[in-house]
């Protein structure tokens, strides 16, 4: 990253509330996903994923549901983090991240 591409404080200030806007459409994202990819590979007629003090559930379904669900977040997360960096670079002129 060259230096007109690091971050300068105010974009980072600035960026902060474009940010945890981004966070929290990031997590409702990816739990609609997260729903929807879980009642293709539930068992049965459980559609809803299991939580961890459900003892109906095995400790190994909840794990799964645990796994797949992490990694659903991490990505949606990352996706939503990086365009909206790149949509503020493009309005801003300045680079949002470190």
């Amino acid at each position: 990253m060259s230096k007109e591409e690091r971050a300068s404080t105010s974009a980072k200030v600035l960026y902060r509330p474009v940010g945890l806007v981004g966070s929290v459409l990031a997590g409702l994202l990816a739990s609609m996903v997260f729903r929807f990819v879980w009642k293709k590979v539930a068992h049965g007629d459980r559609d809803d994923p299991p939580k961890a003090l459900e003892s109906e559930y095995a400790l190994k379904e909840i794990l799964v549901a645990a796994v797949i669900q992490g990694a659903i977040y991490a990505v949606v997360k990352a996706l939503t983090d990086r365009g909206g960096a790149r949509v503020f670079q493009k309005v801003t002129g300045d680079w949002p991240g470190s």
